[in-house]
């Protein structure tokens, strides 16, 4: 299993940008996708998660302003990320965890200047 993410770059405070995870390969028992940022001297952190039957959960800091979704038949899960916040800047993770294992993709970077 393969996951790249795309959609990242530099943008103003309050402007917004779409960020998308792309999976390839053979996968069999998805549990949760999940949308983590790593700010640089923090932990990663978990942003939005999709969890099978359970519906989404997103971080208080995101509430209101981020939207996570899933295409089925494109195997890609989506972070629109409205209002961005200078404090939103972070390497930004896709993650998949399956029946099989858990998987990580390389990480996109989101800068948002105030």
């Amino acid at each position: 299993v393969q996951l790249v993410e795309s959609g990242g770059g530099l943008v103003q405070a309050g402007g917004s940008l779409r960020l998308v995870c792309a999976a390839s390969g053979m996968i069999y028992g998805i549990r949760e996708w999940g949308w983590y940022r790593q700010a640089p001297g923090k932990s990663r952190e978990l942003v939005a998660g999709i969890i099978s039957g359970a519906g989404t959960n997103y971080a208080d800091s995101v509430k209101g302003r981020f939207t996570i979704s899933r295409d089925n038949a494109k195997s890609t899960v989506d972070l629109q990320m409205n209002s961005l916040k200078p404090e939103d800047t972070a390497v930004y993770y896709c993650r998949l965890r399956s029946t099989r294992g858990t998987y990580w993709g390389q990480g996109t970077q989101v800068t948002v200047s105030s």
